[in-house]
This record gives structure tokens, sequence and C-alpha cells, in this order.
């Protein structure tokens, strides 16, 4: 089967790491694979993978465009000469270019919701899910059907997978973790980490506030928050009003999220809403312990207290007193790292994504009698 994936762009995130594993797991499983989309720091995996790119100028958040309009053409164009028979969206104005090449050409489509939307207008005008949906998680499942009204028979629910093996090998490499520290500048013990975007939508400015009440009882902790975007200044700038910028590292980004994960001891992740959480699950196959709002996708991955620990999302004073009492308790920062790491294992592997994904394809190009 020949298969094309829409995407915005392919810089470090959690969608271009999602797609990595679902192509290069796609393509093993003999499928030809492409991915049409702006580009990115992190094409070069792509090719190395033997994944085909098709560029489009597809780097906008308009939904109805000229870069919408031209990328749908173009991809038109590309689909009949390759004769690629599926057409796979992963953000909404991808879903409108693959909508519309769809309609051009006959191809099927379908589309993975990766979070959550707001009810715009147009998005109820032209609603362009696809003849099936992938929903991340079940509460992206149950926003689809109560927020746009969608048929829940095209909808399958079918989680971020990862590559259990290489994140499992991290957590028996206790012997790398000081070299880490010291190549990322980070000196404080216990080290608290965040991998994410730096939008107010992840909760960093909660997170750096509850730091300053952890660091109250102790001083020698440190935050090591990894990750870019529009919110860097403002959160420095907290950071520094509340006199613990010394404690606090800031890394714009990581191709192998393996490294940072490395370096921590406690991973933190305060969202106030989240899809999923591909990078808390990685966290979790590397067996370490992990604090998460209790919220969207994120609550179906805890067992509250076996397997990590739930805080309401806001609450600077709960993460806080989370924080103090694993930073307190390393014997039970392991027991928790480690119930993480199998529940992963068990539930969230990457073949299981691919293979579940793959049933999709076939649903939608041969459809049941």
């Amino acid at each position: 089967m020949k298969i094309v994936h829409l995407t915005n762009h392919l810089n470090i995130g959690g969608i271009t790491s999602y797609l990595l594993g679902l192509s290069v797991g796609l393509k093993n499983s003999g499928h030809t694979v492409y991915i049409a989309s702006g580009g990115g720091e992190m094409l070069s995996r792509f090719l190395e993978a033997g994944i085909i790119h098709i560029t489009l100028p597809l780097r906008t958040k308009k939904e109805i465009g000229l870069k919408v309009l031209y990328s749908a053409l173009k991809l038109k164009e590309e689909v009949r000469k390759r004769g690629i028979e599926v057409i796979h969206s992963h953000s909404r104005t991808t879903q409108v270019t693959g909508y519309l090449v769809s309609r051009l050409t006959g191809a099927h489509y379908l589309s993975t919701c990766h979070g959550f939307f707001k009810p715009r207008i147009l998005r109820r005008i032209f609603p362009c899910w696809g003849e099936r949906v992938i929903a991340i998680s079940q509460q992206v499942r149950e926003h689809l059907v109560s927020d746009f009204q969608i048929n829940e028979e095209i909808i399958a629910v079918i989680p971020n997978g990862i590559d259990i093996e290489r994140l499992q090998e991290l957590s028996a490499e206790e012997k790398n973790r000081e070299e880490a520290r010291t190549r990322f500048g980070l000196t404080g013990n216990p080290v608290i980490g965040i991998i994410a975007r730096l939008s107010d939508v992840k909760g960093h400015s909660y997170l750096i506030s509850a730091m300053k009440k952890v660091l109250e009882k102790y001083p020698q902790a440190q935050l090591f928050i990894v990750g870019d975007g529009k919110e860097k200044a403002r959160l420095v700038r907290l950071a520094a009003e509340l006199k613990i910028e010394d404690n606090v590292v800031f890394l714009s980004n990581v191709v192998d999220t393996r490294e940072a994960l490395s370096a921590i001891d406690l991973f933190v992740m305060p969202s106030l809403k989240e899809g999923l959480g591909l990078a808390v699950l990685e966290a979790m196959a590397a067996a370490k312990a992990v604090i998460v709002s209790n919220t969207g996708g994120l609550k179906s991955l805890i067992n509250d207290g076996v397997t990590g620990l739930l805080v309401e999302p806001q609450d600077t004073e709960g993460l806080a007193s989370a924080i103090s009492g694993l930073v307190a308790d390393e014997s039970r920062r392991r027991l928790l790292g480690k119930a993480a790491q199998e529940f992963v294992s068990k539930n969230f592997s990457q073949e299981k994504m691919v293979r579940e994904t793959e049933r999709m394809y076939f649903e939608c190009v041969k459809p049941k009698s």
C-alpha cells in the first residue's frame, strides 16, 4: 500500500516523533511511505529511514488560505503520479488539505486527532475528518463525539506507541547520568525535568512556581526545562522574579529525548490540556517516576500512587507537595518508575500502534461488505 502522511512541519516535537515511529513501522511492514510537510530539523531522520519526503508550504495555521490551496493542488499531482492510495492528516490545516486532495483524486482519506480542538465555526462548516478518525486517547474520542458530533462508528482509539526497548535500555544506564548532567550544566540533586514545547497549555509557569516552594525544603534540587516556544522569555523572567534562576536550567531542544531523560530523577507534566502525552510515555518507559495533571489523556496513563502521581491542573500547592514528597523518597521514586515502565511496556508499544493504524487503512481501502 502507498501511504502519505500530512503534517505542517517536521520540527522536534510529539507529533513528529509519533510520525517517525509510525512511518518506519509501516515501511518495515512492506508499505511505501511518503511524508508531505514544510520540512524541519527532523527531516534527515525520516530520509535516513527511507521515508520519501514531499515538500509543501504547509507551515500555516490558516485553514482556508493560499498555502493550503497550493499544497492541495501540488499534492493532487503527486498522489496521481505515485499512485498513493491513502492520505493521512495530522493537524487541522492538513485535514483540509487531505480532504481536498481526496475529493480531487479519489484516494482514501483519514485523520488523527492528537489533542483537543476549539469548536470554531469553520470546523463545523468544513469538518474534513475523513472516512476514519483516529483519537489518541479515550478522552479525545469523547471530545470529538460531544463537541463535533462525529459518528462514533468511524472513530478508533489508537494511543501513541513508543520504542519500548530503546527507552528501557536507558533505565539500565545509571552510570551515564552524571555524564549527561555535566553535558547539560546540571549541578543539582535531584533533578526534576519536563520535556515539552514552551506553550501556556503545558503549565510550565505552575511548575516553576511550585519549584519555589520545593526549594525552600530542598535547596539542592534543580529544575530542567527542555523545549522551545513563545513562552520562553516569560518563563525565564518568572524564574528570575522568584529568585530561583540558579536552580532552573533551560535547554532549547534535544533530537533524542533519551539524552535529557538520562539526566533527570523525576518527570513532571503539569498540562492544562493534553491529548495523551508522548513525553510522559517515554519517561515512564525509561522507568522515571512521573507527576502529571489529572486531565485529558494524562489521567488514563496514571494509576495514582502506583504508576505515578496525579495533581489537579493549576494547583501549585498540590504540585509542590507531590514533588517534595518524591524528592524526599528515592525508594518510592524507583518503585513508581518500575511500575510505570511495566505498564507502558504492556500497553503502548510501537508495534501495536502500527498494527492498529494499518488495520484502519485496510478498512478504508477494503470496506466490509
